[in-house]
Order: C-alpha cells, then structure tokens, then sequence
C-alpha cells in the first residue's frame, strides 16, 4: 500500500484540468430553466519516488528537451510577422504552432526528443495563447464598455447644463422614458428595475436618440440604476464614482500593454543580459519596460509540465511490496518506474486506475478507453527548498484527472450514454458527407465498444434528488465569510438563514478537559492569528527582519468546515441548487475602489493614499474567497448538488445579499430560457 501523505484534490478552472459546467433543461412553471449542473471532473496528485537515475534523466529530458521546445516555440511565435493579425482574430491556428515544433524538431538538439513529449510541448503552447488571446479580448471588451458608460456619467448638474432643464424636469422626462420603455418591452422580457434588458435597452435609446435632453434624461436613468431617483446627488459620492471608473480604465490600459507569454528560464542567462542592456543607453519606453520586466522577473526552478492526454499512455502496476507505481508510455522514459505515494483519502482512485488498467491490458480489442477512472494525466515538478542536486531538491508530483461519475456504477452509464450519443452523430455527420476516411472506421469500432463493453465492476449508489423549487444562496462579506439563506423560488419565501456561527455550531472536544466548544472555536482562533501574524509581520518590517509568518492549513480547514455545513444544509431541505457570488474582476474593482477613497481622503498626499489603501487592502484580503468557493463546489459536487455563479447583487445586510443571490440566479434562468 502506497505510503500516506497529505495531498490535497486540486481544483482549477481551465481545460480537463478542473471545474467544467454544462447547461441541461428542466420544466418548472411553464418554462424552461436552465441550471448549471456540475461534472465530476477533479484533479488528484500524488508524489511519485525512484531511484536518482530515474529521477535524473526525467529531470534531463523536461529541462534540456521539453522545456527547451517550449521556449523556442513561445519565442517564434512572439517574433512571428503574423503576430498582430493573430492577435486580432484571437487565435492561432494549430497548423501554425505544429509546423514551427515540425522545424524545431528537425534540429539536432531536439531529434531525440520523445514524441509525447514534443505532443505535450505543443499542446501547452497552443493552450498558452488561447488563455492570452481571450484574457486580452476580455480586457478589450470590458475597456469599451466601461469607456461607454464613463462618456454618459455626469453629474446632476452637468445634465442641468447640458440639457437647460431643471432637475424636476429632467427626472420627469426620465419617468416618462423608462414607463415608455416599459411598456414597449416584449412580453417575455424580464424589465423589473436594474433587470438586463432594461439596462440593454435604455443604452440602445441613448445611442440612437438625437434629441439632447432626452439623452440627458436617459444618461440620468442609467447612471441610477434604471430608476429615478428622489434623493438629492452626493457630490463627494459622485466625484469617487467617477474617480473610481477612470482608475478601472487606466488599468484596463495598461493590462492590455502587457507582455507577450514567456518561457521558462532556468538560468540567471537573461537576467545577465538584462543587467549588461541597462548599463547602456535605453531611448525606447517600450525596450525600457522589457529590461525592467527581465530584471524583475524571478528564474524558474522547475521546468514545463508534461501532459499525457491519452490515459492508455499512462501504465499502473504494482511491484514485489504490492505498492502501486506508474510508468509511461514514450522513447527513453517507459522503462522508468516510478512509485506512487499518495493520501489515504485518495489512496482508493489509484487502487482504481490499477485495476481499470488491469481489465484493459487484459481485453484490449474490447474495452472502450473512453469508460476509464483515468481521463488524463500530467508531470509536474513542485518547487522545494534545500541544497543539493534539482531532481533530489525538488519533488516529481503527477496530476491525475478523473471523472469521478465513472466510481459507480450508475455514472458509468451516464457516460456511457452520453459517448455513444456523441460518437454516434459524429459517425453520421461523416456519413452524411459521404467520408470514407479510416477515422470513420476507427469511430464505428469505438462505438461498438462502447455499446458492447460490460466487463467493469462498480458499486451501486442512489443520486441526489432535489426540489427544483429549493435554492440555497451563499453571501460572502468582511466581517461575516459566509452567509446562507435558503430560498423558495416559487412564493420567494425565505425557509431559513444561516451565518457563520451557527454553520460553525458542532460541538467538539478538545485536550483533557470536557468543557463544551463548537467549530466556530476555529474560525476564533484563526482571526486571532491573523491578529497577532499582522502584528508581528508589522514589527518584523519595522526592524528589516525576515516576515514569513504563515497561517499552516487553519484557514483551509475552515474552509472545508463551512462548506461541508452549507452542503449538508442544502441536503436537509432538498436544495437542488447553490448559488455562489461569481468573483471575476472582483480585485479590479476592490483596487479601483480602495483608490478612489484614498484620493478623496488624501488629496495631494501620495505617501498616506499608499499607506491607506494597504491598510483597506489587508482588511479585504484576510479571507481566501475563491478557495471557500472552489471548497463548496467540490462539496457540493460529490454530494450530487449543482451549482449556480452569478454576479452578487448589493443589500443592506449579508442576508439580504444571499436571498438576492438567488433572486438574481433566478431571473437570469427566466432570460435564458426566453
């Protein structure tokens, strides 16, 4: 049995690598919803262990081979002619990136390079650019929508001016817009105040009207939230809101002048010929910026990660101490074996991908690979700290993907179903197209094992049913983390609420004495040491000395407390979903914010705007948001809950914010479904 050590299970939210969502259909109230239902797709890792020899040459191939490949592809490619004509259609074709490795590997450097290896180099290449390209065309995007609306904010005042009406006729020709507006709407359009389409609406009238004041009127409705509004503006507040918005675009601006994707360099090389270019003389800005980027930029100890995206190249067995280890398919590595040492927790999915590979190496003309535990699997080195030899400093990690439906045996036919649906129209479209390629015999083959293949023996277990009508809202704030309130969606009656300390009220015992604690004990002390790290870490910058004080896994374990409460909550009223704050860009508007009230408190002050937002900074940052979410999800996920994200609306208190949570999730289900 494979030695026990504490990994956690990753979650991440890019390709087979983490949290995937579809959209399926239910009736409800005469119309159709549509949620969002979790696959089970999750990453485990372990640690693998061999001997140096093996250890070395992997290390050998990753830095000298991989790596290397991986450089001189990003590097190519960023000095390519049709850089910007890429850049605008966001994307690169993969013939581009498998023509420029097809050259690179005619070199003498790389032809003994495994060819999974230069697959892997490839794929991560072209995976690179795909993220840059739409993390680059999203900056663009949310850049013109906030420029549109930063040109129609102005202030009470100015709309005075600009359209000669006083402000009661000016909120009386807005009445008159948004009731028109109204009433024009289509039937099965969502038009309540702040709704999408109204929003959507009233933007077109501001576009297309040529009448000034009822542009000004319009401009007014929108900069109120779709509403007019009885309350006389706040000048001070209005100055921030503007403020605030030019710090976003500013931003935006120089996000989009970011760097093109770099390689990993694993020598101080660059930075020695960074150091030798700013001794001279540097005219250019845009040359400046790229030595100050090298100069700063940290080298990477660790080299590319390599992918094995067939889970048939990656072999199970166990050795004379009935250990489980791993080997791989690929020129100079497959006679490597390496061990596997895992977590108790996750110790039976690799007992699993033994016995998955065991059937298949047995029937491998019948089983369908597409029905195995194992989806795919990466090589990672993770940094560690000490002196010696990189491959014995550092730690060879694998991240294995597994959909964990195919653990029973109820999800194996889940699956089942959905391949043989999938294989079986792309069989037909090729039909249709009157192809005969050998790919169509290969699918026709896959398909037929598919349907025929019974040879998997898995566990029976029942799913979750929930009330469609039962949703579970999940508010996350400063003072209070986490706030629950559950909601019926059908009368939008509140059943019950729940924050911190009562999600956190099992008792438990610790040391010798009897005396009675709850979980909320946990939550206590981790604030305490916070209290007291900040206060040393504030001492320690004082004095110059090292400030490396961590929190161990407090703040991970409470985590999985709150979200292990929230789950079990929604199972006791039959939730058949949990909706969750969608935290993108929620940094951005945090920074753009803490800036604006800084510049206001401070005027003409840099030294105490910096010392302020710090200060507002670390009173954000005290709470891992993203990693609660991501521990609820994956509670959820396991318990069969699906799981909802949208944008987390204002309220007066966190209650409110989490019955409007799932307000919101549920309109948005109405306009998709119209």
């Amino acid at each position: 049995m494979p030695e026990a050590i504490a990994f956690p299970v990753i979650r991440t939210t890019v390709f087979v690598w983490g949290y995937v969502v579809h959209l399926f259909p239910f009736t409800f109230s005469n119309f159709t919803l549509l949620v969002f239902q979790a696959m089970s797709v999750i990453t485990l890792q372990c640690q693998l262990k061999a001997p140096l020899e093996s250890l070395c040459h992997l290390w050998s191939l990753m830095v000298e081979k991989n790596t290397l490949l991986v450089n001189e592809l990003l590097n190519q490619i960023n000095t390519h002619p049709n850089l910007d004509n890429w850049l605008q259609e966001g994307n690169i074709t993969a013939d581009v990136i498998k023509g420029l490795c097809k050259s690179l590997r005619a070199e003498s450097r790389f032809q003994d390079m495994p060819g999974r290896f230069a697959n892997a180099a490839e794929k991560l290449v072209k995976d690179i650019y795909k993220s840059w390209f739409a993390l680059q065309e999203e900056r663009r995007f949310r850049l013109l929508r906030k420029q549109r609306w930063f040109s129609l904010l102005r202030s009470d005042l100015e709309l005075e001016q600009e359209s000669g009406l006083s402000l009661e006729k000016l909120r009386t020709k807005a009445t008159k817009i948004l009731t028109q507006e109204k009433a024009e709407a289509e039937p099965d359009q969502a038009t309540t105040d702040n709704s999408k389409a109204l929003w959507d609406n009233l933007f077109t009238a501001y576009d297309k009207s040529k009448s000034l004041r009822r542009r000004c009127a319009t401009a007014y409705l929108l900069k109120n939230g779709c509403q007019v509004s009885e309350v006389e503006e706040d000048p001070e507040a209005y100055q921030r809101r503007r403020r605030k918005k030019e710090i976003q675009i500013e931003r935006l601006k120089e996000q989009l002048k970011s760097r093109l994707p770099k390689g990993r360099n694993l020598s101080d090389q660059e930075w020695l010929e960074a150091l030798e270019q700013a001794q001279g003389l540097i005219i250019d800005d845009e040359h400046l910026r790229q030595v100050q980027a090298s100069l700063t930029r940290k080298p990477s100890p660790v080299p590319f990660p390599i992918s094995y995206e067939t889970n048939t190249d990656v072999r199970w067995s166990r050795n004379e101490h009935k250990r489980i280890c791993v080997s791989f398919n690929g020129k100079g590595i497959s006679h490597h074996t390496f061990e596997v040492f895992c977590d108790q927790r996750q110790l039976r999915w690799f007992e699993r991908f033994d016995e998955d590979y065991k059937i298949f190496t047995q029937n491998k003309d019948q089983v369908p690979a597409g029905l195995l535990t194992l989806r795919s699997a990466r090589l990672v080195w993770q940094e560690g700290e000490g002196e010696g030899e990189p491959w014995q400093v550092h730690r060879l990690l694998l991240h294995c993907s597994v959909e964990t439906r195919l653990w029973t045996a109820q999800g194996t036919e889940e699956v089942r179903a959905e391949k043989i649906a999938k294989t079986q129209k792309i069989i037909d479209g090729k039909k249709a197209k009157g192809s005969r390629s050998p790919k169509l015999k290969d699918d026709e083959t896959s398909l037929e094992r598919l349907q025929s293949f019974r040879g998997f023996s898995r566990p029976s277990r029942a799913g979750y049913k929930g009330n469609p009508s039962i949703v579970i809202g999940v508010s996350f704030g400063r003072a209070k983390p986490a706030t629950v309130a559950v909601v019926s969606i059908e009368t939008g009656a509140i059943l019950a609420y729940r924050d911190v300390k009562q999600l956190l009220s099992k008792p438990i015992k610790e040391g010798k004495t009897n005396k009675k604690k709850t979980q909320y004990e946990h939550l206590k002390r981790r604030r305490e040491q916070q209290r007291l790290n900040s206060h040393e870490r504030h001492n320690a910058q004082k004095n110059g000395a090292p400030c490396n004080f961590g929190e161990s896994k407090q703040g991970e374990y409470v985590d999985r407390l709150l979200a292990k409460a929230i789950v079990e909550l929604a199972s006791q009223y039959r939730a058949s979903s949990i909706v969750l704050p969608d935290l993108r860009n929620i940094e951005e508007a945090a920074e753009s914010e803490v800036r604006a009230r800084a510049e206001q408190k401070f005027p003409g002050y840099k030294e105490l705007q910096d010392r302020y937002a710090k200060d507002y900074r670390a009173s954000i940052h005290r709470w891992s948001y993203n990693r609660l979410a991501e521990s609820i999800q994956l509670k959820a996920e396991k318990a069969g809950i699906a799981t909802e994200k949208v944008h987390q609306p204002h309220g007066h208190t966190p209650q409110e914010k989490a019955r409007n949570l799932v307000l919101a999730a549920y309109k948005n289900r109405k306009v998709s479904a119209s």
